[in-house]
């Protein structure tokens, strides 16, 4: 399977949004997605149709080796999709500390799946360092950063450089990993500006077009639906086809 971490330095960047409707772009491809919530706010659900009242997830199994494979739950967009689940603090705390104690935890589970090579894992994962994103690092071939196109994401670059380079150092099967600017305003200078130092300073690291904001993207998720499905001719549908097909250029994403 290829493994990918969607990443986010700081919240309120739309990474979640960015995981749904690039795994749903992916299945139109023809390719198995199978998408991952390891963020504790637990929004990637609503992108596939999961009722909000429906608490069930990684973390309220905390499932032994091998069953994650049967509380998969299957969307009408091609995707599969495993919550992180409706949890209170002492639930949390508990299925944290088991993440502590198993420093396999997520590969032993991932490989309990019984994926195909070419099959495709996504996984969100919670803003800025963690230890859900320790596990990820650790299996991830490719990294995908989300940033918004301000200062503040702009800043926090060498951090989360640190982090993936710490976790990620020496592995043979890490692809290597990638920045895309989301919500992408271009009528505000700012956000031109941002744009245009992070292509510069980036190279080919950096994805040359940005996830516009559109207004369709709430609207989808209001619906939830992912956008492609909601708005197929929509600019934000557009720049998620553009993304699936230079990661596929960039890194084999999909065959």
């Amino acid at each position: 399977m290829r493994v990918v971490a969607v990443i986010s330095p700081k919240g309120g960047v739309g990474k979640t949004t960015v995981t749904a409707n690039l795994a749903a772009s992916l299945a139109r491809l023809g390719a198995v997605i199978t998408v991952l919530d390891l963020d504790p706010q637990n929004a990637l659900r609503l992108h596939f149709g999961m009722p909000h009242n429906d608490a069930a997830g990684i973390a309220t199994y905390n499932l032994p080796q091998g069953q994650w494979r049967n509380a998969l739950h299957e969307s009408s967009f091609g995707v599969d999709f495993l919550p992180y689940g409706s949890v209170d603090e002492k639930q949390r705390d508990k299925f944290e500390h088991t993440i502590k104690t198993e420093p396999n935890w997520l590969l032993s589970h991932l490989n309990s799946l019984g994926l195909n090579e070419i099959d495709v894992v996504l996984i969100d994962t919670p803003p800025g360092p963690s230890i859900y994103l320790q596990q990820v690092l650790k299996v991830a071939n490719i990294g995908l950063v989300v940033l918004k196109p301000d200062a503040a994401s702009y800043s926090t670059i060498p951090s989360i450089e640190s982090l993936i380079q710490f976790y990620t150092k020496g592995r043979k099967d890490f692809l290597g990993y990638c920045y895309v600017l989301n919500q992408m305003d271009a009528s505000k200078q700012l956000c031109r500006d941002v744009f245009g130092m992070l292509r510069s300073n980036l190279g080919e690291r950096f994805v040359p077009t940005a996830i516009h904001r559109d207004e369709a993207v709430s609207e989808a998720l209001a619906c939830q639906t992912p956008v492609s499905y909601y708005a197929q001719h929509s600019s934000a549908t557009q720049d998620m086809q553009y993304l699936t097909t230079w990661l596929q250029k960039n890194f084999g994403l999909v065959d």
